[in-house]
């Protein structure tokens, strides 16, 4: 059964699109008929699985290695990815990381800069690449993912990661104006706490999980397939109304 008629046929690039939220958003577009490329920096074998499994839907499907921070090496994920797919309608920029807790008096610029480099300059690589590819398109879609933490600022030791995160909110309503013109529409997710992923697994503690589950009104923590849902909307809506925006999915922790 296809989950979303509209993104049947599209070509999508997905960063890190073979772990945690970006596997479920990758299998998602797999399951809507859209054809992948699906980036990872470090293990292919997920991303391999993954391609097998849209392979044995009928769809084109590719496994991209690459470290983003990289300028050449994300210009070149994305040429990959746009000459295996045939062309790109769809970039979500999924790829970052919160590396590890550090408090302001920690604080070393090396870390500073490399939080940075992974969860902000990296998304403006590949979103710059992919650019020309999408607006040969009539319509387009990007879609970056953000976070509650650059909403409310995070747990403390999450100031780089807060302050990246933040920065993407506003990237995005700049891109949004920019390239709106071009075709393009930019819009964001902000998950809170997700469960069941590597980044909670690594830095969040089972004490802190449950405290913050407390204060959900909805009285359980998120998912991956809850984030995934979000995004395949805002990817879907190539062609709507909806840019400069951001989803937020939080259980209604936070709303503005």
């Amino acid at each position: 059964m296809i989950e979303n008629k509209k993104l049947f046929g599209k070509n999508v690039l997905i960063t890190a699109g073979a772990q945690g939220i970006g596997a479920s958003i990758t299998k998602h577009f797999i399951d809507s008929g859209a054809h992948v490329a699906i980036h990872y920096f470090s293990s292919s074998e997920t991303a391999l699985e993954l391609c097998a499994y849209a392979k044995n839907k009928g769809l084109k499907a590719l496994a991209i290695g690459g470290d983003l921070t990289n300028e050449e090496a994300a210009n070149s994920v994305v040429s990959q990815a746009s000459e295996g797919l045939g062309g790109l309608d769809i970039l979500i920029n999924n790829a970052g990381s919160l590396v590890s807790r550090n408090l302001l008096e920690d604080m070393k610029i090396d870390f500073w800069n490399k939080v940075m480099d992974i969860n902000l300059t990296s998304m403006m690589f590949v979103t710059r690449a992919a650019t020309p590819h999408l607006t040969k398109n009539s319509h387009s879609s990007i879609v970056n993912l953000s976070s509650l933490a650059g909403r409310k600022g995070g747990h403390p030791g999450s100031l780089a990661y807060a302050t990246s995160k933040g920065a993407i909110l506003t990237f995005t309503r700049a891109l949004a104006t920019e390239l709106g013109a071009r075709g393009i529409r930019v819009n964001s997710v902000a998950p809170g706490l997700i469960l069941g992923t590597s980044f909670h697994n690594t830095h969040t503690t089972k004490e802190s999980a449950e405290a913050t589950v407390a204060g959900i009104p909805i009285n359980r923590p998120g998912n991956a397939d809850d984030v995934a849902r979000a995004v395949l909307y805002l990817a879907s809506e190539y062609d709507g109304f909806i840019t400069g925006a951001t989803l937020d999915i939080n259980g209604g922790v936070y709303a503005m």
